[in-house]
Parts: C-alpha cells; sequence; structure tokens
C-alpha cells in the first residue's frame, strides 16, 4: 500500500523483458469496478478470496513480475503460491513514509479511517513479518529513490539468476 510494488515492478518487468501484472488491477479490470467499490459490496473478506484467486493463476505462469496488494500475504495459501512461483521481494517501507505517500489516495478503502497513520502502523505491525516470511529479498524502500530500488533489484536478479 504506497511502497512503490507497481512502479518498480512494470520498470522491472520491462528491463527483464517480462510480462507485469498488478493483482489489484487485474482484479478491477476482471470485475468491472474499483477495488473501494468491490470492499463497499463485498467486504474485505470478499477482495481477498478475488485476490486468492489472482495470485493461484500467476503463480502458475512463468515469466512475470507480479505485484501484489499490500495485504496478499495475509493469506497463507498466497504465501504458499508467492513462494512457489518464484522470487520474492519485499519493499519494506515504514508505515510514516506509506502515510506520506498515500494521504491523498482515495483508492484504499483500509485508510477510510480517522487516523489513517495508526491503521498504517497496525497493518504493518501484522503484515511485515508475514513478508519477511516470505521474502527471498528485503529491500529498504524507503531509502532509495525507485531508479535507485530498481538498479539494486537488477544487480540482484542478475546475480541470483547465475546460481
Amino acid at each position: 500500500m504506497g511502497a512503490g510494488k507497481t512502479t518498480i515492478g512494470r520498470s522491472l518487468a520491462k528491463r527483464l523483458e517480462r510480462g507485469f501484472v498488478d493483482t489489484d488491477k487485474e482484479i478491477e479490470s476482471r470485475t468491472g469496478v474499483s477495488i473501494p467499490t468491490i470492499f463497499e459490496i463485498e467486504g474485505e473478506d470478499g477482495f481477498r478470496k478475488r485476490e486468492a484467486q489472482i495470485i493461484e493463476e500467476f503463480a502458475q505462469t512463468s515469466g512475470l513480475v507480479v505485484a501484489t496488494g499490500g495485504g496478499s500475504v495475509l493469506r497463507q495459501e498466497n504465501r504458499e503460491n508467492m513462494r512457489r512461483s518464484g522470487l520474492v521481494i519485499y519493499l519494506d517501507v515504514p508505515p510514516q513514509t506509506l502515510w506520506e505517500r498515500t494521504r491523498n489516495d482515495r483508492n484504499r478503502p483500509l485508510l477510510h479511517v480517522a487516523d489513517p497513520l495508526l491503521k498504517l502502523n497496525q497493518l504493518f505491525s501484522v503484515r511485515d513479518p508475514l513478508y519477511r516470511e516470505v521474502a527471498e529479498l528485503v529491500v529498504d524502500g524507503s531509502r532509495m529513490s525507485a531508479q535507485g530500488v530498481l538498479q539494486y533489484l537488477l544487480r540482484e536478479v542478475e546475480n541470483r539468476w547465475k546460481r
């Protein structure tokens, strides 16, 4: 949620000459409605079920860079599918930075609360250990520009594929 997964993922895919999928955009495309509308009609659980289906589908497709939604790691099945499908990268960004990046974004239903920074801290405390559990590579996404993160990832991916 605001870590830069889509921006960096799209650039990484382009540089690696791979396909790119953003699971949130894919859900919106398939349903024909926005994420906030899905949350409003189906609730978070309904959205997470759709998300799990998409992640399972794309985990079976090789040659893709996939940007998942921030809460995708909450489901064990998603973490297993991610692990099985390839290199999992966690863009670690502290809640304060996430709040600064997302505070004017109305397309984030979990942040439609009285204190979005508090909510981000709560989400981070639950999600961070799960991301660390599943990720093979953790990148501090708050200290580098998107271009810096991209260059770092390109080096890491190249080194890992050489093994």
